[in-house]
């Protein structure tokens, strides 16, 4: 766990029964951010944590390439051991330690339950959410020039773990198309099919708002919280700079790994899920 998690008192009794039931060697439980409401980019990265643990994890899993996910992992000590520890110079050691788990054909098992989720809250401003996602971006980039991902066995394994760790350079690539679209923009003629072509990222933004709002329903129902139609208007609004603070992220992270700059730049925390949260199981409880 990190030093600012807020575990269930029951996960330990949870990890021990799956892992002697199912005879697993890993198991990834859920983590969740939680105060979803106090900054204006915390709606989107909430929901991103939601969706990777609630969904994508499980498919990692199902294709057998698992980039375990920050904290409550739990690993059998022999295997651990065999593998000689996780590598301390990688900034994103526990995804790292998940694929060289699924090298070694480890067992794994991924559970969620939203009661059951290790709460963590998001970083309290800009400033603090560019350093954590330099660092993760970095840490893909670590892991992918490390080359243990080539190393999988089936080809869909090595094709999944390229494209999530090759996410940090398409966020920065496009990132700097921006500018270049703008120009086109206002200075090239298109043909009309073409032009009608570059609406697409509309269409897809439309189809992502529509998706983020069922997930921020779905958060709020599982936690217990009201629906603010305000509160879902600025997570709507927020999306474009929010997908910015990603781009800048990686741009960043492509510069320090190009630099050799590889500190740890730790992420400041002011406990504010702690509240919120114990305020929801307390009334859970009566």
């Amino acid at each position: 766990f990190d030093a600012e998690d807020e575990p269930h008192p029951d996960i330990l009794n949870i990890i021990n029964t799956t892992m002697l039931n199912n005879d697993v060697d890993v198991v990834q439980s859920g983590v969740q951010l939680m105060n979803h409401n106090t900054k204006w980019f915390c709606f989107l990265n909430v929901l991103e944590y939601f969706f990777w643990f609630k969904s994508s994890m499980h498919f990692f899993a199902q294709v057998g390439m698992t980039p375990l996910g920050g904290n409550t992992v739990f690993v059998r000590r022999e295997l651990m051991e065999q593998l000689g520890g996780w590598d301390e110079t990688c900034l994103t050691e526990d995804a790292d330690l998940g694929i060289r788990l699924n090298i070694s054909h480890a067992r794994m098992r991924i559970i969620y339950d939203d009661e059951f989720v290790t709460r963590e809250e998001t970083p309290h401003t800009v400033a603090q959410f560019i350093k954590q996602r330099t660092r993760w971006n970095q840490g893909f980039l670590q892991i992918l020039f490390k080359g243990e991902w080539l190393k999988l066995e089936r080809f869909s394994q090595r094709l999944l773990a390229f494209y999530v760790l090759t996410l940090p350079e398409l966020q920065a690539f496009f990132a700097l198309l921006v500018p270049v679209s703008l120009l086109m923009f206002f200075f090239v003629k298109l043909p009309l099919w073409f032009a009608m072509l570059t609406f697409l990222p509309f269409y897809c933004f439309i189809l992502t708002a529509f998706i983020d709002l069922a997930g921020l329903h779905e958060f709020l129902k599982v936690h217990k919280r009201s629906w603010n139609w305000h509160e879902a208007m600025i997570m709507i609004v927020a999306f474009i700079p929010y997908q910015w603070l990603l781009s800048f992220g990686a741009l960043r992270a492509v510069f320090r790994f190009t630099q050799g700059r590889s500190n740890w730049e730790k992420t400041a925390h002011i406990g504010q899920h702690r509240n919120s949260s114990a305020a929801q199981r307390s009334s859970a409880a009566l």
